[in-house]
C-alpha cells in the first residue's frame, strides 16, 4: 500500500554528498512506486517537520556521523516514528569497526561454538585513540607494528566512518605517521590491520532474526589501486560483477560454488551476530581460502551506482520492490 515516507539525507558528515545522492535516488524510486515522498535534509527544522507531517515511515539515506552512529535512530525512536534500519543500539556500537570481531565471537560463545567455529574471519588488527598518541606517547611504539600485525603492507583507517575516507595502504614503517594523521583527521580513533590481498566483495543481507536472505554478492574490481573514495565516486574507475566472476573465486566449478557459499555464510553470520535489522552490507575480501570481513554498513549507499541496487537487479528484484519490502517491514514492526 502507498505510504507517506520521509527520506532523510544530507546532514553534516563528511559523507554528505554521498547521502544526498542516495536520498535523491531513493526518492525518485519510491515516487515511481506510488508513494508520497517527502525528501528532507537533516537540519534544525527536522523534528518540527516530522511531527507536523503525519509521516508513516522514514527511510534513512543518511551516511556517516549522525546517520550511522545511532543518533538519528535514537531520535526517531524517541519520536515513535517507524524507520527502516538497525536499532540505535546496534548502529551506535558497530559504528566503531573495531567492535565487529568481539560481537561475532560473543555470538559464537552464546551458541556454544568455539571461537574457530564460524563462517566469518577478519584481518588481524589493533586500534589506537588519538589521545593515546598525543598525550600518552603511543607514537613512540609504532615499531611494534610488525610484531603485532605481521609484515607490511597494512591498512590504516578511521575506526568510524565510511566511503573509504581516510583509508590508506601503508607499505613501510616510514609511511605509518602520515597515514595515521590522515585517518585521525576523520576520527579520534584509528584501526591498523593486515592488508588482505584478494577479491573485494560487498554482500547485502535483508531481514531480521530467522527471516533473512542474502543478496547476490558484488565483486568490486578497481582499475587501479584499491576501492578508495575517488573510485566510489567515479563508476569509470571500477568494474563491478554481480554475481562475482567464478574465476575470481576459484579454478574449478566445485570450488567456486563452495567459495560463494562461504561468502554468503560469512555475511549472514555477521548480520545475525551484530543484531542488524532490515538491511546491512557486509564488506569483505575473499583471500582465496576464506572470506575476511572488513566492516559492516547499516545504512548502505543507494545511489544509481551503489552496490545494493546492483545486487537487487542481479536477483531479479527491482530496487523499488526491495524498498517496498523494507518499508512494509518497518511499518508493521
Amino acid at each position: 500500500m502507498p505510504y507517506k515516507i520521509a527520506v532523510l539525507m544530507g546532514g553534516s558528515s563528511f559523507e554528505r554528498e554521498f547521502s544526498l545522492e542516495s536520498g535523491r535516488h531513493v526518492t525518485t524510486t519510491l515516487r515511481k512506486r506510488g508513494h508520497e515522498v517527502l525528501p528532507l535534509d537533516t537540519d534544525a527544522n527536522l523534528v518540527e517537520t516530522l511531527r507536523t507531517q503525519d509521516i508513516d515511515v522514514v527511510y534513512l539515506a543518511l551516511h556517516g556521523k549522525g546517520g550511522e552512529d545511532g543518533t538519528i535512530q535514537a531520535l526517531l525512536e524517541y519520536l515513535d516514528i517507524p524507520y527502516v534500519g538497525s536499532s540505535s543500539h546496534v548502529a551506535r556500537v558497530f559504528w566503531n569497526k573495531s567492535a565487529l570481531p568481539y560481537a561475532v565471537l560473543a555470538h559464537r560463545q552464546c551458541r556454544g561454538a568455539s571461537p574457530e567455529q564460524g563462517a566469518a574471519s577478519w584481518p588481524e588488527r589493533v586500534s589506537l585513540a588519538a589521545i593515546s598518541c598525543n598525550d600518552m606517547g603511543a607514537a613512540t611504539a609504532l615499531d611494534l607494528i610488525p610484531q603485532r600485525l605481521g609484515s607490511y603492507p597494512l591498512a590504516v583507517k578511521p575506526a568510524r566512518g565510511g566511503s573509504a575516507m581516510g583509508v590508506n595502504r601503508v607499505e613501510s614503517q616510514d609511511e605509518v605517521g602520515a597515514a595515521l594523521l590522515d585517518a585521525f583527521s576523520f576520527d579520534s580513533a584509528v584501526i591498523m590491520e593486515q592488508w588482505i590481498e584478494g577479491v573485494e566483495l560487498a554482500v547485502g543481507v535483508m531481514g531480521n532474526g530467522e527471516d533473512v536472505k542474502v543478496l547476490p554478492p558484488v565483486e568490486i574490481a578497481p582499475k587501479r589501486g584499491f576501492f578508495d573514495t575517488e573510485a566510489r565516486q567515479d563508476a569509470d574507475l571500477v568494474d563491478y560483477y554481480c554475481p562475482p566472476r567464478p574465476e575470481s573465486l576459484a579454478l574449478d566449478k566445485r570450488a567456486q560454488e563452495a567459495a560463494l557459499q562461504a561468502i554468503k555464510a560469512a555475511a549472514l553470520e555477521v548480520h545475525t551476530a551484530l543484531g542488524c535489522r532490515d538491511l546491512s552490507r557486509i564488506d569483505m575480501i575473499w583471500d582465496g581460502e576464506k572470506p575476511r570481513v572488513l566492516e559492516v554498513n547499516v545504512s548502505p549507499g543507494m545511489t544509481e551506482h551503489s552496490l545494493i541496487p546492483m545486487a537487487a537487479a542481479s536477483s531479479d528484484t527491482s530496487l523499488g520492490v526491495l524498498l517496498d519490502e523494507l518499508l512494509e517491514g518497518a511499518v508493521n514492526r
